[in-house]
């Protein structure tokens, strides 16, 4: 197995993290993103979409994070993380959707635009980033976990962009309910960090 990876990336992050928890050993792929290498000839074969991550596993190409968290535990079995039964796979799923709509625009878009200098609407990312922050923490007052009272793959989808959220001008200080559940991940056994975290 190949991840070919940014160390900045939350999304290459999940990625590292869960085959970290899970203890899978892979081959990781730096990809020199500031000189533009995800964007050569090579990496547009790997990924039409010239982004990272990109996972390989023998003749399998995968190219999002949310969609190689489902293929790592559903190759490994671990039902532990991703549920098999109906009403349990889709509330997990939901919180996968979340990561990439309401997480990615929010907290994460305010990132790219603090930190990396995209041209993005900075106001706008941040008034997304509290209504998801508002949202996920009422959701957390009363729960350890995103969803089936233990960590599942929602959690790793969810958190590193929130746990970032500092970095694009969004504090966390006033949402106490996040603060423990990003702690309650990083206690979790052969937890990894990232740059931030």
């Amino acid at each position: 197995m190949e991840l070919y990876d940014l160390e900045l990336s939350g999304n290459c992050y999940k990625v590292r993290l869960f085959l970290a928890l899970i203890q899978q050993p892979y081959t990781l792929r730096s990809v020199d993103f500031l000189e533009g290498e995800h964007k050569n000839e090579e990496s547009i074969k790997r990924n039409v979409f010239g982004e990272i991550p990109v996972f390989i596993d023998g003749d399998l190409i995968l190219r999002d994070s949310q969609a190689i968290l489902v293929y790592l535990a559903r190759k490994f079995d671990r039902t532990d993380w991703y549920p098999t039964t109906p009403a349990d796979e889709a509330k997990v799923v939901q919180w996968l959707m979340v990561a990439e709509s309401e997480i990615a625009r929010g907290p994460n878009d305010a990132r790219l635009h603090d930190k990396f200098g995209y041209p993005l609407d900075i106001d706008l990312a941040r008034s997304k980033s509290t209504r998801i922050l508002d949202i996920l923490n009422e959701h957390l007052t009363d729960r350890d976990w995103l969803e089936l009272d233990r960590p599942t793959i929602a959690d790793l989808a969810c958190f590193p962009y929130v746990a970032l959220s500092h970095e694009g001008g969004v504090s966390l200080e006033s949402y106490p309910a996040i603060q423990s559940w990003i702690e309650r991940i990083k206690a979790l056994p052969n937890f990894v960090s990232m740059p931030e975290i």
